[in-house]
C-alpha cells in the first residue's frame, strides 16, 4: 500500500518539476551596459591610466593656470581630464593639451619616459633627464621643459612642460609629427613663457 503511495507521490513531484522548467515561464532581460563611472586615476599614458571626464577640472587648490595664446591659436575646454586642448594653425597631426593632476603625478623622470615611449624613444635615467631638461622662467615659476624627436621615419616630436604649484603637477604639451610640431615650437615656447597663475 505504502509503494503505490509513493511512485504517486514520486510522479506528482516530477510533474509539478517538469511544469516549472516549460520554456513559455523563462524570460529574458536585457540590460544596457552603462559606463564605469570616472575614477581618480591618472591620465592616460601616465604610470596608471587615466580618469574620463568630459568637464574641464577645476583646480583643486583654487586658480587655474593661465597664459596667452599666440596668433591663430585656439582652445577649448578638455574633457578626459584635459584642463584644456590648444590648437596650433599648422598642418599635419599636431596635439596640445594643458593636464593638471595632484600631487607629484608620478613624478618627473616617469613623465619624460611616458613622453619618450609615446614617440617610441628609449627610457633615459636621472643623469640624462638633468641633461634634457631647459628651465623656463615664468610667471607660474619654473617650468622643466623637454624636447624629443624620434628616429626613423615617420619622425614624431613631443615637446612639453611640467611644474608643480600648490600640490598639483601641471603638464603643457605639444606632440605629433615632427615637421608639425617644429613649425608650432616658436609659437608654443611663447605661449610656455606667459603661463601663470589666476
Amino acid at each position: 500500500m505504502l509503494q503505490p503511495l509513493k511512485t504517486a507521490l514520486c510522479a506528482a513531484a516530477i510533474a509539478v518539476a517538469a511544469a516549472g522548467c516549460s520554456r513559455e515561464d523563462v524570460t529574458h532581460y536585457r540590460v544596457e551596459k552603462q559606463a564605469p563611472p570616472p575614477s581618480a586615476a591618472v591620465p592616460a599614458g601616465m604610470p596608471g591610466g587615466m580618469p574620463a571626464s568630459a568637464d574641464l577640472p577645476a583646480p583643486p587648490k583654487g586658480g587655474g593656470l593661465r597664459w596667452t595664446l599666440p596668433t591663430g591659436w585656439t582652445e577649448s575646454s578638455g574633457g578626459q581630464m584635459r584642463y584644456a586642448t590648444l590648437k596650433p594653425p599648422v598642418t599635419g597631426r599636431v596635439d596640445a593639451s594643458v593636464v593638471v593632476l595632484p600631487g607629484p603625478a608620478g613624478g618627473e623622470l616617469a613623465n619624460v619616459n611616458r613622453w619618450r615611449n609615446q614617440i617610441g624613444l628609449p627610457p633615459i635615467d636621472e643623469a640624462a633627464l638633468v641633461k634634457a631638461r631647459k628651465v623656463v622662467k615664468t610667471r607660474a615659476g619654473p617650468l622643466n621643459v623637454y624636447d624629443f624627436t624620434s628616429d626613423g621615419e615617420p619622425r614624431n616630436r613631443v615637446v612639453a612642460g611640467l611644474t608643480e604649484a600648490k600640490g598639483d603637477t601641471w603638464f603643457v604639451k605639444i606632440t605629433g609629427d615632427a615637421a608639425s610640431v617644429g613649425a608650432a615650437r616658436p609659437d608654443f615656447m611663447k605661449l610656455l613663457g606667459s603661463l601663470r597663475f589666476e
